[in-house]
């Protein structure tokens, strides 16, 4: 495998019907252009070999003998080729016909694989030719294309040379209402293999995306599925040229249909992420039980790919809904937030929250969420107290936008200068206000907590924490500053979808002014505003020229702790991912300060206040992630530094 990826493709192949010349010669045309694109595992439609649509000429003899000498070519034509071939083809075992997928590779016939479940309704009688997995033993040796080969029935696993195992179904099997896949994804493969030979219906196509989505989410692996295309027979119906590869529900690659032309669909699916999610998955482990299965090995020799080869596109905001989902998405993460926060009020009997406005993005989504539970619960939004606490480093900018947003959502607007209370401080512990060190930033944060949490106890009511999950990931946050609070609605919520959910308030959810003051929020940069500002009065204080950019943070963030990858992995995926945005170099240096921050500041996160989990990836120590604040990095930083 290549960092865990593995090359598959569908095939669609130009097809004559019962010309078996014609097409194996295009099934070794399509062969060698996947064996030069490193690809591991080939599938064709179903009964390829001779066409699907044959009908009564099955049960001509000479077909059937073209068919099994076809399957002897391939051997040949495979001799020096590093592909996994999985081709369908009627087999005759002397005493029923079966349809069968033959699995070629190296010169050698693996195995044969009939069908289990054969349609007999509608424009398919496949029953009129064919027999049945369930029609012969459980095991089975046959002379069949020069040699003894075995005929398995389900399920069966073909492994390659580096331990990835594949199993195969055939059409109808996946229809059924316990498709051999199920047992093949218990029993190990981690691709499942579809010869199939699906015809075109009105509302058909959308079904199969769902059929095929699901089952390979379902399943948790890779789904190959390759159906019959242009060239089969039009007597009573068409074969639009369905070529897929689904990976845990996800489409990674679709053919044209229609299209007139041979078509291969290639695509890395990512075989290590779905051994990671099967292994966290204890509902997919328990079933495992009782598995039981017949595994054959493929004598293939694999020439590792080169990592920029890698055909997939990786998603360089893997937090980040779709475009198509944004809104939905958005809507639902924001809901979550607020039913959450709603149950600890009414939970609590509290109708007061204080809430730290900064004028930048957590805070200003913080307060958001406020404001809808209130509404909600139908509750006054004067309960809901803003404060915002200017100090040394606080621009007009952003005091000017939390003050404006507090006004325009109509909540209570506090303001407290922190300025003199942190001097006295530094007075008090003999701190040199000239020197802008950790303590004279952590002071104002550690300040401004007392504040709230004070002023909480005062009014009786519950301090909002706004962190969010890259601050804590980081451990960009003072402990026990803005560290703490009572409920953290932003704990789970990424700072790159932040501004995503602020944006779709802003959208639909607020006034004309409230929303262009959201904006401006949306386009400030991110800052804890600790040291003063420039002389323009600009933010001099910029957290991402220090701790690195969030975009690669989180990207960082979401495949170490969604999937447990390696640095070398992690950095493969985000020099693909980013190519155009950062240098190797750049990449690294920030993949280092990842890992170096991550793991000195898990205290921070083991004292997490409660908060709502909206996402995937959550850091919650009483849930996702519980880690011993003590444990080295040694191992990845040293993998870093490799890199």
């Amino acid at each position: 495998m290549n960092n865990g990826f593995i090359r598959v493709a569908a095939a669609i192949p130009s097809v004559r019907v019962a010309d078996v010349d014609y097409n194996v010669e295009h099934i070794e045309a399509q062969i060698a252009e996947a064996e030069a694109m490193g690809v591991r595992v080939l599938a064709f439609p179903e009964l390829s070999v001779t066409g699907y649509t044959c009908q009564d000429l099955f049960t001509q003899q000479l077909l059937i003998d073209k068919a099994e000498r076809a399957v002897e070519r391939l051997k040949a034509f495979t001799r020096d080729k590093q592909v996994a071939v999985v081709v369908g083809v009627p087999v005759n075992t002397g005493k029923i016909l079966l349809n069968c997928a033959a699995v070629v590779c190296g010169g050698e016939l693996a195995a044969l694989v009939p069908k289990t479940y054969l349609p007999n309704y509608g424009e398919f009688y496949e029953k009129r030719w064919f027999a049945s997995a369930q029609d012969i033993s459980d095991d089975m040796m046959m002379r069949y294309a020069g040699r003894n080969t075995p005929l398995r029935k389900n399920p069966v696993l073909f492994t390659l040379s580096d331990g990835v195992n594949f199993g195969i179904e055939i059409c109808e099997d996946l229809w059924a209402p316990t498709p051999p896949s199920n047992s093949l994804a218990l029993s190990g493969a981690e691709i499942i293999v579809n010869l199939s030979a699906s015809d075109e219906l009105i509302g058909k196509h959308h079904y199969l995306l769902s059929l095929l989505s699901q089952q390979s989410a379902r399943t948790l692996s890779a789904y190959v599925y390759s159906s019959c295309g242009f060239g089969e027979s039009t007597q009573d119906v068409v074969y639009g040229g369905n070529a897929m590869v689904f990976e845990n529900g996800k489409c990674m690659a679709e053919a044209e249909r229609f299209s007139f032309e041979p078509q291969l669909m290639v695509a890395d699916v990512d075989v290590e992420m779905l051994r990671s999610e099967r292994r966290r998955n204890t509902t997919f482990v328990n079933a495992q039980r009782h598995a039981t299965f017949t595994t054959l090995g493929i004598g293939d020799v694999y020439k590792e790919q080169k990592s920029s080869d890698l055909m997939r596109h990786i998603d360089k905001h893997p937090f980040i809904p779709n475009d198509n989902d944004m809104h939905s998405s958005c809507e639902e993460i924001f809901n979550i937030q607020v039913a959450a926060l709603a149950k600890r009020l009414v939970h609590t009997h509290c109708s007061t929250v204080v809430v730290g406005i900064s004028g930048g993005l957590d805070s200003t989504l913080a307060l958001l969420v406020c404001v809808k539970t209130f509404d909600k619960l139908q509750l006054d939004r004067k309960g809901i107290v803003g404060v915002t606490m200017p100090g040394f480093g606080t621009t007009d900018r952003t005091y000017n936008n939390a003050i404006s947003l507090m006004q325009q959502l109509g909540v209570t607007v506090k303001e407290i200068n922190i300025a003199k209370a942190v001097m006295q401080h530094f007075e008090d512990i003999g701190h040199d206000p000239d020197i802008h060190d950790v303590a004279y930033e952590n002071a104002q944060a550690r300040e401004r907590t007392q504040i709230l949490m004070d002023l909480t106890n005062e009014l009786g009511g519950m301090v909002i924490g706004t962190g969010d999950l890259s601050e804590l990931a980081l451990g960009w946050a003072t402990y026990n500053g803005d560290h703490m609070s009572m409920y953290g609605v932003n704990a789970s919520v990424p700072k790159t979808l932040i501004r995503y959910l602020v944006s779709y308030v802003a959208e639909s959810g607020v006034g004309e002014q409230a929303r262009l003051t959201l904006m401006d929020i949306v386009d400030t940069p991110i800052s804890p505003e600790l040291i003063p500002a420039d002389e323009q009065g600009n933010i001099k204080q910029k957290t991402e020229d220090l701790v690195g950019p969030y975009e690669l943070h989180d990207f960082f963030l979401y495949y170490v702790l969604r999937h447990g990858f390696s640095p070398k992995k992690v950095f493969m995926l985000a020099k693909q991912a980013f190519k155009d945005d950062y240098s190797d170099a750049t990449i690294k240096k920030w993949l280092t300060t990842f890992f170096r921050r991550f793991f000195s500041q898990q205290f921070k996160r083991s004292c997490l206040p409660d908060g709502p989990k909206v996402g995937s990836v959550s850091l919650s120590p009483r849930g996702d992630w519980r880690m011993p604040s003590d444990a080295s990095s040694g191992l990845w930083l040293s993998e870093c530094e490799r890199l």
